[in-house]
C-alpha cells in the first residue's frame, strides 16, 4: 500500500480541513501525519513538531533577513522547519500533502530526497493572509509572494478553498488549483420544525474570536432587532482578550449568550436546534472578501437557514442553494434588516433548502476530489519510474 505524508504546522485534532484530509486519505493509503498535535485518526502514525517561541534577538535577526529579502535564509533557519527535516529524514513516501505555504518548501525538499510527489493545499490566499496588519505588510507579504512564486510551480497538484482564490493563484503562479470546500461530513439530520405560535428566532454564530472578524457587529445587530430574536455565540478564545471584550460589550442584553465551544465533529448536531446561522464578515482583507469558511457549510449541514453578508463566495453558495438571505452591505443595520424580513414560514422554507443541499455541500464531494488528486500524483510517479526503467 502506498504511503501519504500529510504535513501541517497546526493542531491536527482541531484543524477541520486537515483532519478531514487525513481521514479521507487513511481510507485508501498508509498515512503519516506531521503537525503540532495528534489528529486522533485510527491507524494513522503521528510525527510531532513544535513551534518554538523566539527570543527578541532572534526576532530582530529574522526581521533583518526579511527586510533584506534573504527569504531562503529566513525560511530554513526556523526551528520547526529544521525539526521537520530531521524527523522525516529517511521517510519513505509516495506523496506528501503540504498544507499552507509554510509547509511547501520543506515538503518539496523531503519529496526530492525520497522520490515522493508533492501536493499543495494552499487553504486561503497566502500573500495577503494578514494584510490588515502592518507587521505582515512590512515583513511578510513579499516573503509569502516569493515562496508562492518560487515553489508552487514545482508541485504535482494543488487545492484551495474557493474559485476566487484559485483564480488568484493561477494568475500569480500559472498553476490552477482544484477547489475543495471546507465542508463537514454529511449528517443524517432533519430540519427542526417549530409551530407558528413559536415566535422566538434562535440565531447562532460559532468560530474563533479574532478581532479582525469584527464580531461586535453581530452584537450591534441585536440592537436593531426586536424581542423575537436571540443570539448565541460559541467562540474559541483568540488573542488579546478579545472574547472578554465582546462579553463586556454584550453585557445587559439578556438575548445574547456566550456558550462553551463544541468539538468540531459534534457541531452540526448541536447547531440543529437553532433557526438561523449568522455571519457578518467585513471585507478588510483579500481572504475575508472571498471567504468561504467552515461555518457556512456547518450551518447548512445543521439544516439551518443562513444569513450572511455579501461576501461573493458565501453569497454565491447561499443564493445557489436558496437556503437563506444575503444582507445588502456589511453593516449591522443591513443584517438586522435582512433578518427582520424573515417570518417563521420563510425560515422553515430555508431550512428545507439547506436539507436538500446538505449532501452536495458535504465532505463527500471534497473526499472524491482529494483522493483523485492523490491518485493522479501516484500514477504519474509510477509512470515516471516505468519510463526511467525503460530508458536504462
Amino acid at each position: 500500500m502506498q504511503t501519504v505524508v500529510v504535513l501541517s504546522f497546526s493542531d491536527l485534532s482541531r484543524d477541520p480541513r486537515v483532519n478531514r484530509q487525513i481521514r479521507f486519505l487513511s481510507e485508501a493509503y498508509e498515512v503519516v501525519a506531521v503537525g503540532l498535535a495528534d489528529p486522533g485518526v485510527p491507524g494513522v502514525d503521528f510525527v510531532p513538531v513544535e513551534l518554538r517561541r523566539r527570543t527578541t534577538v532572534a526576532k530582530l535577526a529574522d526581521g533583518t533577513r526579511l527586510l533584506a529579502r534573504r527569504f531562503e535564509s529566513f525560511y530554513w533557519r526556523q526551528h520547526h522547519i529544521a525539526q521537520t527535516l530531521e524527523r522525516l529524514a529517511g521517510v519513505r513516501a509516495d506523496v506528501i500533502v503540504a498544507n499552507e505555504i509554510d509547509a511547501l518548501p520543506v515538503a518539496l525538499r523531503i519529496g526530492g530526497a525520497c522520490g515522493a510527489r508533492v501536493i499543495f493545499d494552499a487553504h486561503e490566499y497566502s500573500p495577503l493572509e494578514l494584510e490588515d496588519r502592518l507587521v505582515f505588510r512590512l515583513f511578510f507579504r513579499r516573503y509569502r509572494e516569493y515562496l508562492c512564486r518560487t515553489y508552487i510551480p514545482r508541485v504535482d497538484g494543488m487545492m484551495t478553498v474557493c474559485e476566487s482564490i484559485a483564480e488568484a493563484y493561477e494568475r500569480d503562479t500559472g498553476v490552477r488549483p482544484v477547489v475543495v470546500f471546507n465542508a463537514p461530513d454529511y449528517e443524517e439530520l432533519e430540519p427542526v420544525v417549530r409551530g407558528s405560535e413559536d415566535r422566538t428566532i434562535r440565531l447562532v454564530h460559532h468560530g474563533g474570536a479574532h478581532p479582525s472578524r469584527k464580531l461586535e457587529n453581530m452584537i450591534e445587530m441585536m440592537r436593531h432587532l426586536d424581542g423575537r430574536f436571540r443570539l448565541d455565540f460559541l467562540l474559541v478564545p483568540g488573542p488579546g482578550g478579545y472574547l472578554d471584550a465582546l462579553k463586556r460589550r454584550a453585557a445587559g442584553d439578556e438575548r445574547i449568550r456566550f456558550l462553551e465551544p463544541v468539538p468540531m465533529r459534534e457541531l452540526p448536531r448541536f447547531l440543529n436546534a437553532y433557526d438561523v446561522g449568522v455571519y457578518i464578515l467585513p471585507p478588510n482583507s483579500f481572504n475575508a472578501r472571498f471567504a468561504l469558511p467552515n461555518k457556512l457549510f456547518e450551518y447548512i449541514q445543521a439544516r439551518l437557514a443562513v444569513a450572511v453578508s455579501p461576501s461573493p463566495e458565501m453569497a454565491r453558495v447561499v443564493r445557489e442553494a436558496g437556503c437563506g438571505v444575503v444582507s445588502r452591505d456589511f453593516t449591522a443595520e443591513a443584517m438586522a434588516e435582512a433578518l427582520r424580513s424573515l417570518d417563521r414560514e420563510q425560515i422553515e422554507a430555508y431550512k428545507r433548502r439547506s436539507h436538500e443541499a446538505a449532501r452536495e455541500l458535504s465532505a463527500e464531494r471534497s473526499r472524491t476530489t482529494v483522493l483523485e488528486l492523490v491518485d493522479r500524483a501516484i500514477q504519474r510517479g509510477l509512470d515516471h519510474e516505468a519510463q526511467a526503467r525503460i530508458s536504462r
